[in-house]
């Protein structure tokens, strides 16, 4: 799998995760999906996404290629503290 093939599959699979996991009683909101950075790692792929919905969730999607699985991570940002160095 190419980083643009895994890319356009990480895209897809946070897209069905936000929908299984929203309320069924709302309306599905029209949303974006967009990748923060990507990476290729001791032959995985490895990418961390984030959405234009107002949640603070975020996404890490790897790829094992010796297994050929994907795995997908989601996490919630609580807070973005400032320290001076």
């Amino acid at each position: 799998m190419g980083n643009t093939e895994f890319t356009e599959k990480a895209k897809k699979l946070v897209r069905e995760y936000i929908a299984d996991h929203l309320d069924k009683a709302d309306e599905m909101p029209a949303f974006e999906v967009f990748v923060v950075c990507n990476a290729y790692i001791l032959g995985n792929m490895k990418a961390l996404l984030s959405t234009t919905l107002p949640d603070g969730m975020y996404y890490e999607v790897t790829y094992n290629k010796a297994k050929n699985e994907i795995y997908l991570d989601a996490y919630k940002k609580f807070e973005n503290i400032c320290f001076a160095v």
